[in-house]
């Protein structure tokens, strides 16, 4: 395996409805087979909230579609633990989106490289992956 990366919420949806924004690395690496793409159970939380809030539109259910796409996609999940919740005391206060929060702790213990288009993951101590 080349490496383990983990998709951020907002880049998920990108790559899903609107593949234009993602930029061409992000693109390459979901596309090579050899590396480990993870999916949060943090990013489907987040959208189904969003969904349920009508701040995000999916093509069906968030409990039909989000399932199916990580399937079709061969993704790992990648479940939020205690240790990882625990770990966000330590982060500091760059970012106040707490679903980012949690994602970047769940970067750090799984020496994991974030794909996000989120400039302000930069700043955290974790490898990251800008559009």
């Amino acid at each position: 395996m080349d490496e383990k990366y983990l998709i951020d919420t907002q880049c998920w949806l990108h790559w899903h409805i609107d593949p234009e924004k993602l930029g061409s690395e992000q693109l390459q690496v979901l596309e090579d087979a050899d590396n480990e793409i993870y999916f949060s159970t943090v990013s489907a939380w987040e959208m189904n909230i969003k969904y349920r809030l009508k701040k995000l539109k999916l093509p069906a259910l968030p409990f039909r579609y989000i399932p199916n796409r990580i399937k079709q996609d061969h993704l790992q999940v990648l479940p939020f633990s205690l240790e990882h919740s625990l770990r966000t005391e330590n982060l500091p206060s760059h970012h106040s989106d707490p679903f980012d929060r949690l994602l970047i702790t769940q970067a750090q213990l799984g020496d994991m490289i974030i794909l996000t288009d989120d400039p302000v993951f930069e700043l955290y101590d974790v490898r990251v992956l800008v559009s």
